[in-house]
């Protein structure tokens, strides 16, 4: 229980700021989009789901639920959580001093090179497949410290990996919309050659029948969540780019 705990904290406390900035950011500006609240509420309870029981215990003996929890925790909860927009939400909630200190913190070159593509895409699918080409998967099991280190990982390497390619929030340094599609493209790809290889190859001690379902699941459930990403991002690049009619008014 301590490490799931440890795990389904902070994000009990991130939801807890984000209504409260919510509350805050409504008595001076005009009301924060429920919707964006509903994503970051959802984005948390999966993230919740994924590090806690049921799930969180079947994971340790089921490859299969615990690749559930890797789409829960690495890529359906980044995702719902970038939606939710949290930076412009903490920008209009602090002072003008901090929200300054903040926007000279995103323009920072390691806010710069963490929130990379490529970089992004190093650290989410490397990592993906560091963890199940190694025993770094059978050690997660036995080492409560390595267990903590992996999942914070997925997360952070899920979100970051996110906002890297859509912009939901105020973003300092935009790369072009060409340069994040070819990224996306390459990192969707590996992450489909990932699962195919886990098909094949299931990591040290897992059965092949829980290996050939969780891949399966790694691959089809990726795709389904990828659709999401890759259709917000061709509409932000259709909204930037379509021309813009100009109606004559006749006097």
């Amino acid at each position: 229980m301590i490490p799931q705990l440890l795990l389904a904290l902070p994000f009990g406390i991130v939801l807890v700021l984000y209504i409260f900035a919510v509350i805050r950011s409504n008595r001076y500006y005009k009301p924060w989009p429920m919707y964006r609240t509903a994503f970051w509420i959802l984005g948390v309870l999966f993230a919740i789901l994924a590090v806690s029981d049921p799930l969180a215990t079947s994971a340790h003996v089921n490859f299969t639920a615990h690749m559930v929890g890797h789409l829960f925790l690495g890529m359906l909860s980044p995702l719902l959580m970038a939606l939710a927009a949290p930076i412009k939400l903490i920008l209009r909630t602090l002072s003008i001093p901090l929200a300054r200190r903040l926007s000279r913190l995103l323009k920072s070159w390691p806010s710069r090179m963490v929130t990379n593509p490529i970089v992004a895409s190093f650290l989410n699918i490397g990592g993906l497949w560091l963890l199940y080409t190694t025993n770094l998967y059978s050690l997660m099991h036995d080492s409560i410290l390595v267990y903590l280190i992996v999942h914070i990982h997925v997360f952070i390497a899920g979100y970051l990996f996110t906002v890297s390619i859509i912009y939901i929030d105020p973003r300092p340094h935009r790369l072009s919309f060409w340069y994040r599609s070819i990224v996306l493209v390459l990192a969707l790809a590996f992450h489909g050659i990932l699962s195919k290889y886990l098909y094949a190859h299931p990591p040290i001690g897992v059965p092949a029948e829980q290996a050939e379902s969780g891949a399966m699941l790694m691959y089809y459930g990726g795709d389904a969540i990828d659709i999401v990403l890759i259709f917000i991002l061709c509409l932000h690049w259709f909204r930037a780019t379509r021309p813009r009619v100009e109606f004559a008014v006749e006097q």
